[in-house]
């Protein structure tokens, strides 16, 4: 996931705020100051993290196509990492998994990596023809999260992707998919179903409805979650997040729907299609358990297929849920940042990680 909100630039703001409202209440007479009420002292971000990536991460003119070129002559494949300032994902899966063995000694063999800073100015050369700044260029491929890690193969085709934080084990199998081209014979998503085993059993849930018409769902936002056998992450989120009083409040609007993405169902997807639950998942392109697709009036509105904070799953599900999209129809995190905005100047701390 992504986390797209900009602490300093909040904190920044806030502090500017209060800042000239303070010289223009200090030049006032002195009744008039009284009448002036005090502001509440801004309120903390907590969660956000300083970070370094390592210092084996190449350094590159940003020319892609030479990247490419001179990863395929040393037997490597390139990996576009996509990060921010002060964000707690990026700074989670460095430490956990590009600063530990064994992760870092096979991407290291396998892969050289290049930063970008989403908010950057540096050129990036895209082609002989073409080249723009990091944060146009990440606007470019559709980077939703930070971090994004872009996989290019020596032809310089994407191959694989992964939008947020991802926790070792769950890295560990894109690597290996890609480092391995297992991409000329099989998607992700098989590749992950084909090289773990069946860890986990579906669990029930008060908010999951049995539904296989998904066109009726027309009055309310519909929540898909998909599962499998095989998620390395299920337990966790339903004895954690799932469990949470205030994800349970966000998830009230929905028509919440639970979808094994193994099985062969039979179902009516929103767009009136008939296929099956495997095939859905597939259509839909999603290779992450547990992932919610988010749609109202039968259109998707946003998607999570990462490990995020409790504080970020909420913000996009309200985002649907509560229809926040058609006042910010860009991403949800424009939702987010304005929502963590208001709450900073209230006064109020705002955890960002868990």
């Amino acid at each position: 996931m992504s986390d797209p909100i900009r602490p300093l630039i909040w904190t920044l703001v806030l502090w500017a705020s209060l800042l000239g409202h303070s010289v223009l209440a200090a030049d006032l007479p002195a009744e008039g100051r009284a009448t002036e009420p005090t502001p509440p002292p801004a309120g903390k971000l907590i969660g956000a993290r300083p970070f370094t990536h390592p210092d084996w991460f190449k350094q590159s003119f940003l020319d892609i196509e030479e990247d490419i070129r001179e990863a395929a002559q040393a037997g490597k494949q390139l990996i576009l990492f996509f990060e921010m300032n002060n964000c707690p994902y990026c700074a989670r899966l460095l430490e956990e998994n590009f600063n530990r063995e064994p992760i870092q000694g096979f991407i290291r063999e396998r892969f050289d990596v290049i930063a970008l800073d989403i908010d950057g100015d540096r050129e990036v050369v895209v082609d002989a023809d073409q080249s723009l700044p990091e944060k146009e260029f990440a606007q470019r491929i559709g980077v939703r999260y930070t971090p994004t890690l872009l996989f290019l193969n020596p032809e310089g085709e994407p191959v694989a992707r992964v939008d947020g934080y991802r926790s070792p084990a769950d890295l560990k199998l894109v690597l290996e998919y890609v480092a391995n081209r297992a991409y000329e014979r099989q998607t992700l998503a098989e590749f992950i179903s084909a090289s773990t085993e069946e860890i986990y059993r579906l669990r029930p849930h008060p908010r999951f409805q049995d539904l296989q018409d998904l066109t009726g769902v027309k009055d309310r936002p519909l929540a898909l979650l998909f599962e499998d056998a095989r998620c390395l992450a299920c337990d966790a989120f339903h004895d954690g997040h799932l469990a949470d009083p205030e994800v349970d409040a966000a998830l009230a609007p929905f028509v919440v729907v639970r979808l094994d993405a193994l099985a062969d169902t039979p179902i009516t997807a929103p767009d009136g299609r008939q296929t099956t639950a495997r095939e859905l998942a597939e259509s839909l392109g999603i290779d992450y358990r547990p992932a919610w697709v988010l749609f109202d009036e039968g259109r998707e509105i946003a998607r999570i297929e990462n490990e995020l904070s409790r504080y970020h799953l909420i913000g996009i599900l309200e985002y649907v849920g509560q229809r926040q999209y058609q006042r910010y129809p860009d991403s949800p995190f424009d939702y987010i940042n304005a929502k963590t905005a208001e709450r900073l100047a209230r006064g109020e701390d705002v955890r960002i990680a868990d």
